[in-house]
Formats: C-alpha cells, structure tokens, sequence
C-alpha cells in the first residue's frame, strides 16, 4: 500500500520565543488544539522576523459545530528584542476572506495568493471576479453577517458555503443582502461562486431553506455585462439542489478582529 501524503506542519517560526503575557499563551494553546490537522495554504515571514502571516485550512473543521468556517488565519508578532510573541486569528468560510483578513494586517497581497495547488480550481471568470470583490472588499462595501458551510465529507456530494453580507455600494440600494453562494463539484476538482441579490436577510435565508427558484442573481455593476459574465449567466442552471450555478465544475484547495457570526443549521443566519 502506498504511503498517505502528509502535509508539512505549519511553520510559526516561535521557536525560543515565549508568549508575552499568560492569556497569550493559553489563547494560543486553544487556537492550536487542532493544528496537526492545520494544511498551510499561504504564508509570509518578515525579513526582520517580527511578522508572519498564514492562511491555514482546517480539516478537523468537518467535525466541529455544523456549519463550522474551515478557513483559519494567523498574524503572529514578535518582539525579536525580549524573545516573545503575541499573535491574532480568526477563521473565515473563504478563502478570499480569509486572504482580506491577512491583507489588512500587512501582509503583502502577492504573499496572500495560495500555494497549495492541489486543490479544486475557480471554473470562470465571474467566480474569479466575484471573489476579486471579497479579497479586496473596495470601500469596505461588505459587511458579513453570517456564513455556513456545508461539507458531508462525501464523494457523493460536493461542498457549498454560503455567505452572507450585507452590501452598502449605491449600486446595491434595492437589494443590499448578497448571498455569495460556493459550490465545489462531487470530484473536488473545480468550484463557481455566484452572487444572490435580496432585499433582506430573511429572504435570503428562505431561499436557501426552500431552494424553490434559481439564486436569484446580482446584476453586473452599472449595467455592463462582459462576454464572459453573460456566457456564464447564459449557462446558469438549476441543479437537483436548486442552486443556480454553471455546469462547469472551484473552492479553495480543500485539504479557512470581531467573532464569528452563530450559524443555524438550515440557513446563513
């Protein structure tokens, strides 16, 4: 039997450093519980050794709470002078999220991108744009308000995250809830993101417990449509869950400030 691959171990780089305070130390012990099963999918170190930037899946996120993010970022500081660390984290239900999250505590863009390539791959162009929104989040219009995702571990299924935010660009006045719907094909090979419109988080959230009608789609912004973005929302279909997506099969390599948002188990709030 061929040996199973196991992925190199995160590297924090806090080795003969000490946590600054003792709460540290136990916040770090708790964010570490898991991390054997921690898959390093993009990471920065500083030159001078004070910072390091990692986006981290977890694939022990399958048996936590339903719905549980599996996307875990760490920023770990370290004053190289008194040989200690402190460090901040959060998890995110994207990787796009995930890679703003690191971004914005410095980290350089380019060292945000993931390097694990191993993993389902984004299947258009509208899946790319539509995650270009949410890593570079322009003018802070998103806000998110609720996630979930849903991952059965099953090659009988695929996975889907769902993410809610609510909108606050002027384009996004008469239906500011967006739903950014995730769907990763059963062979885990590519994944389409699509952007549901709503006037309010409850009807969003009754679409995604009644699945009765296709997502019902954001309009591209001011009105233009690229050749790209009107080929994919030509292809759109509704699928045996109702969700409207393209027929080509991406998600993040599937090996992840303020607390996550509670989940339910049926819908995004």
């Amino acid at each position: 039997m061929a040996p199973t691959y196991e992925p190199p171990a995160p590297d924090y780089r806090i080795d003969g450093f000490e946590a600054a305070t003792e709460q540290i130390c136990e916040d770090f012990a708790s964010t570490m519980l898991a991390d054997d099963q921690f898959v390093t999918l993009a990471e920065h170190h500083r030159a001078n050794g004070r910072d390091s930037h990692l986006l981290l899946y977890d694939r022990s996120a399958i048996w936590d709470i339903p719905g549980t993010a599996e996307y875990v970022t760490l920023h770990i500081t370290r004053d190289v002078e008194q040989r200690t660390f402190d460090f901040a984290s959060e998890r995110h239900p994207v990787v796009p999220l995930a890679q703003n999250w690191l971004i914005r505590r410095g980290c350089p863009t380019e060292a945000a991108e993931v390097s694990n390539h191993h993993g389902p791959r984004p299947a258009d162009a509208l899946t790319a744009r539509l995650e270009g929104l949410l890593r570079t989040n322009p003018g802070d219009r998103y806000e998110l308000l609720d996630h979930y995702t849903d991952n059965l571990c099953s090659f009988d299924s695929g996975v889907e995250v769902r993410t809610l935010v609510y909108d606050s660009h002027s384009d996004s006045v008469r239906t500011p809830y967006r739903l950014f719907l995730e769907e990763t094909t059963k062979d885990l090979r590519s994944y389409t993101v699509r952007e549901g419109a709503f006037t309010s988080a409850e009807e969003a959230d009754t679409w995604v417990m009644e699945r009765e009608s296709p997502l019902p789609l954001a309009p591209d912004p001011q009105g233009v449509v690229g050749r790209r973005t009107a080929a994919a929302r030509a292809r759109s279909t509704v699928t045996g869950n109702s969700l409207a997506v393209a027929p080509a099969p991406v998600s993040p390599p599937r090996s992840a400030g303020a607390p996550a948002p509670t989940h339910s188990r049926g819908g995004t709030r």
